[in-house]
């Protein structure tokens, strides 16, 4: 959100004045026991409303001093650069009563409680600590000022999307990322799904780069430790997966990536593809390991389909994702892929129906590209998603965190898509 005007609002115990964008002073009471601080951002939300636009609210008073933003859509945050101390914590109701403790007589011993009174007792049920409607949400600014603002549909839509990509199944999940043509995205979306899914549910996941084509997921990822690819992989294929296994073998053939706590099983690019090729039972043999050693499995697949390793890959995925750059080549590459599939049997049919296009745009500018292109394939599939143009995105290494905060949403909500169609 950028702002364009500010707005004031001193806080004087139960009311407030308030200041607009024109400089115009008004008073902001309360009805009930309402806590002024929510009627002030309720005057602010009215105000940015009107005017269009994110709004600089600025607060002071007897409740501490403040520095938000307000958009037009009701959204509330703190203002960049800004630090907010939390508001005292203000009791505007009485406590709750409590059972009164037995009477001490002058001599120091307690009076007995009569029958009666204990039979009313215990036929009085036991008013419960825990509020069984209660939700967590991930309201930290709210909470520190001490709102209870209800959720607006996009902040419900957004825990909803955080929850799915949270979730853990019982057994591995596998997802492949396929378009056969290069350079549309199959890396950069196998990171930052893998991103997601690593970071919001806790870790145990595998981007593996299954290509016999100098694949690039290790050029644009973090290395590890030791520098092993999956041809070292391979020949310890037994020894991992054997009784006596930890489960910290498998880090000698993986590569971490801290922040965004998931794994990659890199190719070798510096090889031909004659120097890599995996057959279906070498595929077979990785997919154990991977299975036992990851909840989640994310493949990038190289551009040949008919490759054992890609077509092992496709008959394995219990989900399909198809990236395309807004440019007519990525997108008519990712129809024939859908073509094809629907076509070669029927699971591959039903992958293909169930499938989510993610639709990145490659270019500032082409947004309207972006939405014919998703508007084209929307029949097609389940779902489509948009991504909006991000520097970070283009060249160089792939971190979830430096991307802009309307990339890092698009991508929960795409791998949020993908884990609605896991089983």
């Amino acid at each position: 959100m950028t702002p364009t005007a500010r707005i004031y609002a001193t806080v004087t115990g139960p009311v407030a004045v308030f200041t607009d964008r024109a400089g115009h002073t008004e008073p902001v009471t309360t009805t009930g026991t309402e806590d002024i601080r929510h009627a002030v951002v309720r005057r602010a939300t009215t105000e940015a409303r009107d005017a269009g636009t994110t709004l600089e609210l600025i607060t002071s008073g007897d409740r501490g001093d403040h520095h938000l933003l307000v958009g037009a859509d009701g959204t509330l945050a703190a203002y960049p650069d800004a630090e907010h101390p939390p508001l005292r914590a203000d009791r505007t109701t009485p406590e709750p009563p409590v059972d009164s403790p037995p009477t001490v007589t002058e001599e120091g011993t307690e009076t007995e409680e009569t029958p009666a009174a204990a039979e009313t007792r215990s036929e009085t049920p036991r008013a419960s600590f825990i509020d069984p409607t209660a939700v967590s949400r991930g309201t930290g600014l709210l909470a520190r000022l001490g709102l209870t603002l209800p959720p607006t549909p996009r902040q419900l839509e957004r825990d909803r999307q955080v929850g799915a990509v949270s979730r853990h199944w019982a057994g591995c999940r596998t997802i492949a990322i396929a378009n056969g043509k290069g350079g549309v995205g199959k890396t950069l979306t196998t990171a930052m799904l893998a991103a997601v899914y690593g970071r919001h549910g806790g870790g145990n996941v595998l981007a593996w780069d299954n290509n016999d084509t100098r694949g690039t997921l290790g050029w644009r990822t973090e290395q590890g430790l030791y520098d092993t690819t999956i041809r070292d992989l391979l020949p310890a294929t037994d020894t991992l997966l054997a009784a006596d296994a930890g489960v910290a073998d498998i880090t000698r053939y993986v590569h971490h990536q801290g922040a965004d706590r998931y794994d990659v099983l890199r190719s070798n690019p510096e090889l031909l593809a004659v120097d890599q090729r995996l057959t279906a039972e070498d595929f077979d043999r990785l997919m154990r390991v991977a299975a036992r050693y990851y909840r989640l499995v994310i493949f990038d697949s190289g551009n040949d389909e008919s490759a054992d390793r890609w077509l092992r890959m496709i008959d394995s995925a219990g989900a399909l994702v198809i990236p395309t750059l807004t440019a007519p080549e990525s997108a008519e590459s990712a129809r024939l892929l859908l073509d094809a599939l629907r076509t070669r049997d029927d699971r591959s049919r039903q992958l293909a129906g169930s499938a989510v296009v993610v639709v990145t745009q490659s270019e500032p500018g082409r947004w309207a590209v972006a939405r014919r292109i998703a508007d084209a394939f929307d029949p097609l599939v389940r779902e489509v998603r948009l991504i909006p143009y991000d520097a970070a995105l283009k060249a160089g290494p792939l971190r979830f965190d430096t991307l802009r905060p309307a990339t890092r949403h698009a991508w929960v909500a795409a791998a949020a898509a993908v884990s609605d169609g896991l089983e």
